[in-house]
């Protein structure tokens, strides 16, 4: 399987577009990662109220063991500190609440800041860089030769520009039909290199 072009100017090319693919990702997950971590900075609020709150249940629910202690009114005293206690129970469990929707908003958010930039420049990147492989892999199977370049030439005269096909001939179909193998090779070039693939070598004539 061929990644790169065999021309120079090609395969430059695409190895510049590959390093910007990295650098695209890298800054991408790196920007996600700053959403993700200025999100969560915003739990401080709520880690302070589970905090209030288990501080409330503690110091009621002491003082409610204490309370036990006094005669006559202390079963009672427990009784209220204990419901009371209740109040820091419903608070700690607000914070804590509140601490985990902060969380998944910053997953959340981190996640979508990276992942909708990487994922339409990844899908382009990954698109043209599959079609070239299958391309060249369909194109390999007809130049292992010289006489393979006819199919090439008349591809070439299909799909290149009037002008660029005179710059070959003045009559580059009836050069085809008269098999001028110099016309043919020019034409087969010029497909070739939209293609990124370097021709068969030149047969040899004969001494």
């Amino acid at each position: 399987m061929k990644l790169y072009a065999d021309t120079p100017a090609r395969r430059t090319r695409q190895i510049l577009a590959d390093v910007f693919i990295v650098l695209w990702v890298g800054f991408w997950l790196y920007a996600g990662r700053q959403v993700h971590d200025l999100v969560t900075a915003l739990r401080s609020p709520a880690d302070s109220i589970t905090t209030a709150g288990q501080s409330v249940n503690d110091a009621l629910t002491g003082a409610g063991q204490q309370a036990q202690q006094i005669p006559f009114v202390g079963e009672q005293l427990r009784t209220w500190l204990t419901q009371a206690a209740g109040s820091g129970t419903s608070l700690e469990q607000a914070g804590t609440s509140m601490g985990e929707t902060i969380d998944r908003l910053a997953f959340g958010l981190g996640l979508a800041t990276a992942l909708a930039p990487i994922s339409i420049v990844v899908a382009a990147w990954l698109y043209r860089r599959v079609r070239f492989v299958r391309g060249v892999a369909d194109s390999q199977h007809f130049i292992d030769a010289g006489e393979d370049l006819d199919l090439f030439a008349l591809r070439a005269m299909a799909r290149q520009p009037m002008r660029t096909l005179a710059k070959v001939s003045d009559d580059p179909a009836g050069a085809w039909r008269r098999q001028d193998r110099a016309v043919i090779r020019e034409l087969a070039l010029l497909e070739l290199r939209d293609q990124g693939l370097r021709p068969p070598p030149s047969p040899q004539r004969p001494a």
